[in-house]
Order: structure tokens, then sequence, then C-alpha cells
């Protein structure tokens, strides 16, 4: 329905002698008495115990790809395994109940592994870093109450590309030293090489790469990860009884035994000073920030792996998130995030409903409080060799080769965002990607926003080919200044979004144009309140 503003109305001469009439544009703004555009629909909403039977096998198979990641992850952060345990768990306790995505699994990720290593470092105790995470997942609870989860989506790809290629590079060269027995960096490795444990991480990565290829790839429950964490525990083991190869006790797990009250014990706690301390609340907003966004991002993932493709309500599960690393932290585990991985093998074991992420999450309490002993018998060179996998297909060099192809303006933000986060620190890069981006979208758009041909009449057509902005005002005016004198020309906006000033630049183009006997013809903008000379 059109709606008349009572705004006066304009004309310019045209190629034909006629005249053109310019309305205001149509007002969309509802009338008022009129029903709401807005329908509510409202879906039943599926339990989370709808599918019992499938869920539980799901919720197993996806316990046994999760212990070892779990482990690995806590590993690579340089903090106890325990506490990548207990992520896990409540992550898979807690998220479910909260969250409305009926397939994505939360725990410890891979994403986040820089940041723990490089906060722990800066604020010099674990304890202050677990104030940050519990700080973060208050964050992440404003964040979702303020429905602010659809603005991930402005992070540019080749940024969020860039950040992980970048953690899986810090990744693999964290878990080196970790493969062939040394403690320390890579500068150590030389000359001091265990045999033993550089076995147990090439079987683990011929496993962990050949598994699918075997009969046994097809079975759900035998996950290469699990494979590869009970055939290195088996052969280090048979290693015991020999000095060259068997492992010294720092190179296997260290989970504290005792029951319930052992491991309270062992864990570590928040520092509550820290809610004073601007590096706290630093490392807070960082991870806060991160997690949501890896979140957000397997959220999407694991939607459209869904076959039963519903949506996940994103502001729900920052919420949801947020809770989980409120009660992390408190009980001193790893920040945790959605994960594609442990989300992919729920899908794949035939998960239906968020009752498989909670079977998982109660497996893991089982496993810490009952099974420790088992759980120290397994090498760290089997879960480095997990984390170098992980770490490659971060920074597969497909990626690499996609971004070249893609070209500089894609290409460019990835390789800054990688040398960025490697050079200074997550956030910090990422913030330097996200500015990179901007740039070029802004370049790309002050340039080609007007294409000029000729029309089957004679006339210079010079036709909008995307929004016509403050952005693309040079190009614009270069464009016009091209017209020479006595021509006739044809400005066709039609279907695109012309800014004032554009509007303002084209109104000054046609005062002049008497003057030089220009005939100008105007299509598709309404230039009823451009005034000549921009006002002045």
């Amino acid at each position: 329905m059109a709606i008349a503003t009572g705004a006066p109305r304009h004309s310019v001469a045209n190629i034909h002698g006629s005249r053109r009439v310019y309305s205001p544009s149509e007002s969309r703004a509802p009338v008022r008495g009129a029903p709401s555009p807005l329908v509510l629909v409202l879906m039943p909403r599926s339990s989370m115990f709808a599918y019992p039977r499938q869920d539980v096998v799901a919720g197993i198979v996806v316990f046994l790809v999760a212990l070892p990641l779990c482990l690995g992850i806590a590993i690579a952060c340089g903090v106890p395994p325990v506490s990548g345990l207990v992520a896990g768990a409540v992550g898979g306790i807690v998220v479910p109940w909260i969250s409305r995505s009926p397939l994505s699994v939360t725990g410890p990720a891979a994403g986040l592994t820089s940041i723990v290593l490089a906060e722990v470092a800066a604020l010099g105790s674990l304890n202050l870093f677990l104030t940050a995470t519990l700080l973060a997942g208050l964050l992440q609870i404003v964040m979702g109450v303020l429905r602010s989860g659809r603005y991930a989506a402005l992070v540019p790809s080749a940024v969020i590309k860039g950040m992980l290629a970048a953690i899986g590079i810090t990744i693999i060269w964290k878990q080196v030293p970790v493969a062939v027995g040394v403690t320390g960096g890579l500068g150590d490795i030389l000359g001091n090489v265990h045999v033993g444990a550089t076995l147990l991480t090439l079987l683990s990565l011929v496993i962990l790469y050949g598994w699918k290829k075997t009969p046994f790839g097809k079975i759900a429950f035998l996950s290469p990860a699990l494979i590869v964490v009970v055939a290195s525990s088996a052969l280090a083991a048979a290693f015991g009884g020999s000095t060259s190869l068997g492992l010294s006790p720092e190179q296997y797990v260290d989970v504290p035994l005792g029951g319930v009250m052992a491991l309270a014990a062992a864990l570590p706690r928040p520092d509550f000073a820290g809610l004073t301390m601007p590096a706290v609340w630093i490392a807070a907003i960082t991870v806060a920030v991160v997690a949501s966004i890896e979140t957000l991002l397997s959220l999407q993932a694991v939607d459209r792996l869904d076959p039963m493709k519903r949506t996940s309500p994103p502001d729900r599960e920052l919420l949801a998130q947020g809770a989980a690393n409120t009660v992390s932290g408190f009980l001193g585990g790893l920040p945790v995030t959605a994960v594609i991985v442990r989300s992919g093998a729920n899908v794949a074991a035939g998960g239906r409903e968020r009752m498989s992420a909670l079977v998982h999450g109660v497996l893991l309490v089982v496993a810490v409080v009952f099974a420790g002993s088992l759980l120290n018998l397994i090498p760290l060179a089997a879960l480095a060799a997990v984390l170098i996998q992980v770490g490659l297909n971060l920074c597969k060099p497909a990626l690499f080769s996609t971004q070249v192809k893609l070209g500089w303006t894609q290409l460019a933000p990835f390789a800054i965002t990688i040398a960025a986060v490697l050079t200074l620190d997550l956030l910090k890069g990422v913030i330097v990607g996200i500015i990179v981006g901007v740039g070029f979208v802004l370049y790309q758009n002050s340039r080609g926003a007007i294409v000029k041909s000729v029309d089957p009449n004679g006339a210079t057509l010079l036709r909008f080919r995307r929004d016509g902005t403050f952005l693309s005002k040079p190009s614009i005016v270069a464009a016009l200044e091209e017209i020479a004198d006595g021509e006739r020309v044809v400005i066709d906006g039609t279907g695109e979004y012309i800014d004032h000033d554009v509007k303002e630049t084209i109104a000054t183009f046609i005062a002049d144009a008497p003057r030089r006997n220009i005939l100008v013809s105007v299509a598709g903008i309404d230039l009823s309140m451009a005034s000549v000379g921009g006002g002045h």
C-alpha cells in the first residue's frame, strides 16, 4: 500500500523531452490498528528423553570419543588432566538442561588451547584463570540475555579460518616435544628424543589416519582415538621392562586417585581476589568472545548435520554455555564450548536428542571418580598424537590453497590473522583480522559501484550494480566527470540502496547538466530530498 507523504515532487528532463516525475519512496510502516506482520508459530518442543534407546548408545560413543580429547586438551593447555575431565563432565551435564540444540555436545575445545596457555602464563596462576573462566560464563549469560548470538555472523569467514589455523599451528608445535618424550619446547628436542614415546606417537598417528580404511572403521563404538589410547597403553606397559623404551612416570596421565574426596582436594579452585584485577577481566572477555564464536559456528555446522533438520536458537545456546563455563570455572575445569568433533560423533552414532550429551557427561563423571587408575596408564605420547591430528585438521594444506584461490580479499585477512594470533594473542589477532577484513570490504565497496555502458538509444548508461554509499562516492564522482558535454545520460539505480550522499552528488550533476548541454534521465532513485551541492 502506498502512503502519501506530502513531500514536493521533483522533475528532471529526460532524453526523450518528456518529464520524469519523482515521488518519495513508499512507506512500509504499518497502519495503526492493522494486524502486526509478526506471526508467532509455536512448535512443540521435543523432550530430551524422547529417544532413550538411540541416545544412550550415542552417548556411550560420544563418551569414548570425548575421554581422550578431554585429557589431551587439558595436557595441551598445561593444566592438570582432571581439569579437562571436569570441563567435559560439566558441559555434558549442565548444557543439555538449558540448551535447545538437540545434537550439540559441549566440552573443552582445542580452539581455546592457546588462550588457556597464554592467559595462565600472563596471570601467573591457574586459580586466577579459573576466576576468568567463571566470569566468562557470566558474560556469556549476559550476551544470551541481550540476544547477541546473531552478531557472530559479523566476523568475516577468512578471519575465523585464520584464527582456527593459528590455533592448529599452536597445538602442533606445543605437542611435538611431548610426542617425542621431551619436556620443554621445540628447542629441547635435539639429542633428547625418547625412542619409546616416539614409537607410541608414530603408531598412534598410523591408527588415527588409517583406522577408517580398515573393516573395523565402520563400528561406531571403536573410535580411532579410543583405539589409540588402548593400544598405546598396552604397548607402553610392554615397554616397561626395557631401559631404552620404557616411559618415566611423568610421561603418563596423572589423575588423582582415592575417590571423590581425593578428587575434590586435588581440584584447583578459583581465586576470587582476581575479581578486582583488570588482567583477569581481559582474560574473561577473551574467553567469552572466542568461546561464543566457536560455539555458534559449531552450532551452525551441527544443525546442517541434523537428519531431522532442526534449528538451534543461538541466544539460548549462549545462556547454556555461560552456565556451563560458570560451573566449570568454579569446580576447577577448563572453559568449554560446543565442539564439532564430539557433536559429529553424536550425529554419526544415531543421537536424536540432548539426552546423548547428558549420558556422555555422566559417564565422564564415572570415569574420573572410579577409573582413575586406568586413566593413569595412558601415555602422554598417545594423547599428543590425537592433538596433532586435531591441529592438522585445523590448518590442513587444503585450507591455505583454497584461500589462495579466493584471491587477496580473502587471503590477506586470513594470513594476517594467523600472523597476528601467533605473534600477539588470540583476541588481539582476531581483532586485527577483523579490522583488515573490514578494510578490504570497504575497499571493495568503494570501487565499481557503477557500470558504464551504452543503451539501445545510444545514451550513456550508468547503472548501479551494488548499493551506492558514501564509500563509493569517489568512483561515482569520477564516472560523472567523464561524461562529455552534449551527451545523453541515463543513471539507473533500480533495486539498489542509494544513500543521501550519493543522491546529492547526482542532484548536483543534474543541476549543472543544462550548462553543459547534457540531457539526464534517472531511474530507480528518489531525488526529492536531495539538495544541490550538499546543502552548502
